[in-house]
């Protein structure tokens, strides 16, 4: 197992180091598996560095380096101790069979052996679930050195560890502060608010049943193939066997099917872009409607953009907030928390630090982003003089 730097890899990293970090950055190479991956740790003043594994063919160090500095800053802000880091295995699953996959993944945990759980702790992203995250756990040896594993795993007999997908901690995390920031918003009341939920995958789907749940009327939904308008409303279940009867929520019936674009210019109260980066930009951010907008995807509007749409009076809950849920989920997990606890950890911690941001900008007339950033930091810097 071998692992290096490179001065090609430290070139690139000065380019974007600072003093938040990154602290390690670990390439590594299986020469019996072919397996090639990347570490980065970025930041462990809280805590062990905490975040997910992805495995794509297009995986780079400074992309990993970045949703690293984004764990950092999403823990500090959650209030957890941990710190930021984030992985990647440098391979295409969809031209591999299942064994082969799983080859790998245990070969990039024997990797990182050294390091985990004591300064990394894993867990689920893009192609990766709890079926890996359960092999990297047990070729680590530490039922610690990855959260999102199967609920049945177990740390010892009879003491189950992991928390089942099916509770949807981001989606409520993204609810819970989507329902906290209505407050502070203008003639908007959650009782009879409309919404419009971009991607219906392991996000969306379970912020549409939150939202239905605290009786918002969600009217658009979307997924790679289009999206579906009813300004009547959608029926949660029926858009779930639609989805799953014919992969797509475009055939969810009564509703007019439009492209992906045009979800973001609907007139509703609620927006909440939960697929894919950078979706509202400056070719379409003035014809934004929605008086909130809550960023449960990673990076879905640019800091230069969502200044824009504050500009013009609407509320933008930005990401390492609003779906800070999952991170707050897989701590509970680490703990040894059950669902119930858990659930309740994410509902307390989200409102709470939705409160305090919201606060936060409107005492010092700043950006939410900039007060999520700015209480990050400072939480960072408190416990690096300790």
């Amino acid at each position: 197992m071998n692992s290096s730097g490179g001065n090609e890899m430290n070139v690139k990293i000065e380019a974007f180091a600072d003093e938040w970090g990154p602290e390690k950055i670990l390439q590594v190479y299986d020469p019996k598996t072919g397996m090639r991956g990347v570490l980065v740790i970025d930041n462990t003043a809280l805590g062990p560095g905490k975040g997910g594994i992805r495995m794509l063919p297009t995986v780079t160090t400074e992309e990993v380096f970045r949703l690293a500095r984004t764990m950092t800053w999403k823990c500090a802000l959650a209030k957890i101790p941990f710190g930021g880091a984030k992985s990647g295995i440098i391979a295409d699953p969809k031209q591999m069979s299942k064994e082969k996959k799983m080859d790998l993944i245990r070969a990039f945990s024997r990797a990182l052996k050294r390091v985990c759980p004591s300064l990394y702790v894993a867990a689920p992203d893009i192609n990766t679930g709890e079926t890996e995250m359960a092999a990297f756990a047990q070729e680590n040896g530490s039922m610690k050195s990855a959260t999102g594993k199967p609920a049945h795993l177990c740390v010892k007999p009879g003491v189950k560890c992991g928390i089942p997908h099916e509770y949807g901690s981001t989606a409520l995390g993204v609810v819970q502060a989507a329902f906290t920031a209505a407050n502070y918003v203008t003639d908007l009341n959650v009782d009879n608010a409309t919404a419009a939920v971009e991607g219906f995958g392991n996000v969306g789907s379970f912020v549409v049943e939150y939202l239905t749940q605290i009786d918002v009327k969600v009217v658009a939904v979307s997924d790679s193939k289009g999206c579906i308008y009813n300004p009547d409303g959608l029926d949660y279940e029926k858009l779930l066997d639609v989805k799953t009867e014919t992969g797509s929520v475009i055939n969810y019936r009564p509703g007019k099917v439009l492209e992906n674009r045009e979800l973001f210019e609907l007139p509703v109260d609620i927006l909440v872009p939960a697929a894919l980066p950078d979706v509202i930009t400056k070719e379409n951010v003035e014809r934004v409607k929605a008086k909130l907008v809550v960023e449960a995807a990673n990076l879905p509007v640019r800091p230069e953009i969502e200044k824009v749409l504050a500009d013009r009076g609407v509320f933008v809950v930005p990401d390492i907030l609003a779906n800070a849920g999952g991170v707050i989920s897989s701590y509970a997990e680490y703990r040894g928390y059950n669902p119930k606890r858990m659930l309740e950890l994410v509902q307390r911690k989200i409102r709470q630090n939705t409160v305090k941001v919201i606060e936060t900008a409107l005492n010092k007339n700043i950006e939410l982003r900039d007060a999520a950033m700015n209480i990050a930091k400072e939480r960072i810097t408190k416990a690096n003089k300790r």
